[in-house]
């Protein structure tokens, strides 16, 4: 699980909303694991940004169909001399192995909030394969709460593996806990909407009600 941190921002920071692991989980239209085995960067059908094509070979699917390759499509690239880029943005290089949340586009499948979508496999001292967040100069922010949110920590392959599968099978859950959250704050925001309406109103009110009172005690003598 990430952490906040509060800590001074940059004035020319990029920031962009922090996701949690099980909502990348939730919201990946695949999860793959594999090695890079090219890349190329080109221009878009307008001619006026490069993107770059990179075409995985598929180890395991750790969500969705198991695939032999997956080809993602990046914004940014080099074509010539002429080179874009975004922070933010991972980039791909051929021999690279990752981690990446997929994503669907009109272009082919992207990765899932860019660079919170994609770790490095790197292989430990012991020789044991280590899932790690790939370096970004990106901001990672919880809008919520207004604070930054550190990356997470690194845990090895069959961790990360067991960490994705436990996502997968407590969405359920989480879902219906979000829809009673969500009941709860609508019925909270209806009785507030009654409350204050007595509260605008409670002049008026207290004249019906002894209106209402003058009557009652009219009939009563009757």
């Amino acid at each position: 699980m990430a952490g906040a941190l509060f800590v001074p921002l940059k004035a020319s920071a990029t920031v962009s909303q922090a996701a949690s692991f099980e909502e990348k989980v939730d919201n990946a239209a695949g999860i793959v694991l594999g090695k890079v085995v090219s890349t190329k960067s080109q221009m878009d059908a307008s001619g006026r940004w490069i993107v770059t094509y990179s075409t995985i070979r598929v180890e395991k699917a750790l969500k969705g169909q198991q695939t032999s390759e997956v080809t993602i499509v990046t914004p940014g690239g080099r074509v010539g001399n002429l080179n874009q880029s975004t922070i933010g943005v991972p980039s791909f290089h051929e021999g690279d192995e990752r981690v990446v949340f997929l994503k669907d586009t009109r272009l082919g499948p992207t990765v899932l909030y860019f660079d919170q979508g994609a770790y490095d496999v790197v292989k430990d001292s012991n020789g044991e394969r280590v899932v790690a967040p790939v370096q970004s100069d990106a901001v990672h922010m919880d809008t919520q709460r207004g604070v930054v949110v550190a990356n997470e920590e690194p845990r090895t392959l069959p961790e990360f593996e067991k960490a994705v599968q436990a996502a997968i099978k407590s969405r359920p859950q989480r879902v219906e806990m979000s829809a009673v959250a969500e009941r709860a704050r609508q019925q909270q925001q209806k009785n507030g909407t009654i409350a204050d309406f007595f509260k605008r109103n409670k002049v008026v009110i207290a004249i019906a009600a002894i209106g209402a009172a003058l009557a009652l005690w009219q009939l009563t003598r009757k």
